[in-house]
């Protein structure tokens, strides 16, 4: 017998070769030992590409959101932005007041009265404003005709590209004291209207100028939800003698219940943000008792009274009570059983 035939060793002998499969199927399982996820390096080799699409948002994101947060220092300084035309160099030279910023705000009656209008303008656009978009949807989906329900889509979601001046100059012509409304009262022996003057209709409004304008984009948030749910549900709803209604209720709202969830844990996020610039530009026409808000508080004793620290010490509140509604809201979600903002 020829030397190349003989085995050196027992040990040898009874050791297989290793294939390319066998090689496959240990790394396999040493990735599943060690929880199914490569490691850092190999992830950034594989993504490198997305990482680079994503570093313009990304760094617009940090510049323009993430660095100004530094500037909240300033709500415990009395802030002096004429020491010097470098802002860091005045934000430096100003002096330290501790909390004394915080304590002016919780003994201002003003501040109180604009959490009050907030809070009652977030209720009413959550009740009247945030179920308009899902309804709407579910009746434009209902439409059989694709025409149709084309030409609706597009004339609900045309006011959201209007800017707010606009959207008040149209209700200002319907509901002002000189508006069609008043006309048509007044030419048949009744006194005239001006709601956009009146501190108690105005609530209602601001919230029937929200759904006005922004309900369009809503519906096709909703839409695409509806897109996404498979025919044969319905399919083996009707064979089962389920009516449009009980279709809706078994099958459409369901598929819907998670975009409701991730929309209503958003919406709670922002209660505190009820429209900036729609609110100042009718804020002089029903005065401050009615139309002070948070925003338009820190805007007006920031940039009009030129009270910085306390303007700041202002929003660092309204951003810190946001956070804290935002993560109770997604809790809540997880409790329901939906994904929320983001996972357990």
């Amino acid at each position: 017998m020829s030397h190349s035939t003989v085995p050196r060793s027992g040990t040898e002998a009874a050791t297989p070769a290793k294939t390319p499969a066998a090689s496959a199927d240990a790394t396999g399982a040493r990735e599943r030992r060690g929880g199914g996820r490569p490691g850092l390096r190999p992830r950034l080799r594989r993504d490198r590409v997305l990482i680079l699409m994503t570093l313009p948002a990304v760094t617009l994101l940090l510049v323009f959101n993430y660095l100004p947060i530094l500037g909240n220092v300033v709500a415990f300084q009395d802030y002096d932005p004429y020491v010097s035309d470098n802002g860091i160099v005045s934000i430096l030279h100003s002096p330290f007041v501790g909390l004394e910023n915080f304590r002016r705000i919780f003994e201002d009656p003003d501040f109180w009265g604009a959490v009050r209008n907030t809070l009652v303008l977030f209720i009413l656009q959550l009740v009247l404003f945030f179920p308009v978009p899902i309804l709407l949807a579910l009746l434009i989906n209902s439409v059989v005709r694709p025409r149709v329900r084309a030409v609706a889509q597009a004339v609900l979601y045309l006011p959201h590209f209007f800017s707010w001046v606009l959207v008040i100059a149209v209700f200002q012509q319907m509901f002002g004291g000189a508006g069609m409304l008043s006309q048509l009262l007044r030419q048949h022996g009744y006194d005239g209207l001006d709601i956009m003057t009146d501190p108690h209709t105005f609530p209602f409004l601001v919230t029937a100028q929200s759904v006005w304008k922004d309900a369009g984009w809503g519906i096709i948030v909703f839409l695409a939800a509806l897109a996404s749910v498979p025919q044969d549900l319905y399919e083996a709803a009707a064979m089962d003698g389920a009516g449009r209604r009980r279709r809706m209720w078994h099958v459409t709202l369901p598929a819907l219940r998670p975009v409701i969830a991730l929309l209503l844990v958003l919406r709670v996020g922002d209660a505190l943000t009820v429209g900036f610039e729609q609110i100042l530009l009718q804020r002089d026409a029903v005065g401050p008792d009615a139309g002070e808000i948070l925003d338009t508080f820190v805007w007006w004793n920031g940039v009009r009274n030129q009270d910085f620290g306390y303007a700041a010490a202002a929003g660092l509140i309204k951003g810190v009570v946001s956070i804290g509604l935002v993560l109770t809201a997604n809790k809540v979600a997880h409790l329901m059983g939906e994904q929320g903002v983001y996972e357990k």
